[in-house]
């Protein structure tokens, strides 16, 4: 079969090399899928270069997402019949960047009907992300006002429209007119072009002075900085990720002046310390995209000659949505 593998760390357009390759075994609790499409996510280029939390060993095939169709399951893996679409993580080193991938068992969801492959394979992480971080951990109310940094991008433009099919007010800042588009037909109801607008002020402007109820922020740095001073009283930050490069470090008396809460977001952790929770997430995620209220935005469709250079863009920042990877494109 087809794979995109990584011999060595680093720049995804420069190691990352379509090679043939044995189709991989289902091993105990894993199932063997044919890869449909698999969405493009940042633990990618992290994993090119070598940086991820998780390192495997050198040569592997990346891919920590998709929608795939079963097609065997290993010893004491329980997998639906043969043929069944699925989607949900890939089991490194044989991941989804490949005409076939092993996925945990206990990782493998029905694919909603409502969504299209692409969108099915772009569904899991983000939005999984997206409703922890709001429901679980915000415990977000209808009505109130949610700032989500990174709008456009792939978990931000998933929050967007979670937070507003829970009755939120949703304010989006992103980066440049094109990703202040894509926000706004997501559904925000405000969108903060940071690089011409100062958002603390637009929040202010927008709540009356009130402030945001909660921060969805996966981008850290000035962002996280600067969220500190158009917070809301009992208003919750949750920390999801750090994509500028900057960790920040907050003065804690801050956060007692004002009564506002900092949260973090560690979805994996989920699966590790409390897994019956992630089925009950997809069952909603389901619902609501059979709703019509979440619905991937899947900007681009890329082959085995165009992903390499597609994860260097989503690593660059260059991208909007979600960048999809289909072995038949």
């Amino acid at each position: 079969m087809k794979s995109l593998r990584v011999h060595g760390p680093g720049e995804p357009k420069d190691v990352l090399r379509v090679e043939e390759v044995d189709r991989p075994e289902p091993g105990e609790g894993q199932v063997l899928v044919r890869v449909r499409s698999a969405a493009v996510n940042f633990p990618d280029a992290l994993l090119c270069r070598g940086t991820y939390q998780i390192k495997p060993d050198p040569p592997f095939t990346p891919g920590v997402e998709l929608c795939g169709e079963v097609v065997q399951a290993g010893p004491g893996a329980s997998a639906p019949a043969e043929g069944t679409r699925v989607l949900g993580t890939a089991s490194l080193p044989d991941g989804a960047f490949a005409e076939y991938a092993l996925m945990p068992a206990d990782a493998v969801f029905p694919a909603p009907d409502a969504l299209t492959d692409d969108e099915a394979a772009s569904l899991f992480i983000g939005y999984q992300t997206g409703w922890f971080a709001l429901h679980r951990r915000a415990a977000l109310q209808p009505g109130e006002t949610v700032l989500v940094h990174a709008a456009a991008g792939g978990v931000g433009s998933a929050a967007v429209q979670l937070a507003k099919a829970a009755g939120a007010r949703v304010i989006g800042v992103v980066g440049g007119p094109d990703k202040a588009r894509v926000a706004a037909e997501l559904g925000a109801d405000v969108v903060v072009d940071r690089r011409s607008q100062d958002f603390v002020e637009v929040v202010k402007a927008e709540t009356a002075g009130r402030g945001a109820d909660v921060v969805f922020d996966p981008v850290g740095g000035d962002s996280f900085a600067r969220s500190t001073k158009c917070i809301a009283f009992e208003g919750r930050i949750v920390i999801i990720g750090f994509a500028s490069g900057t960790i920040p470090e907050q003065a804690l008396n801050h956060v007692l002046i004002k009564n506002y809460s900092l949260l973090g977001l560690h979805w994996g952790l989920y699966q590790r310390r409390a897994p019956e929770l992630i089925p009950q997430a997809h069952d909603h995620l389901t619902e609501l995209a059979g709703k019509g209220l979440v619905k991937p935005l899947v900007s681009e469709r890329v082959g085995f000659d165009g992903l390499a250079a597609g994860v260097q863009r989503l690593a660059d920042g260059a991208t909007v949505g979600r960048l999809v990877f289909a072995p038949s494109a």
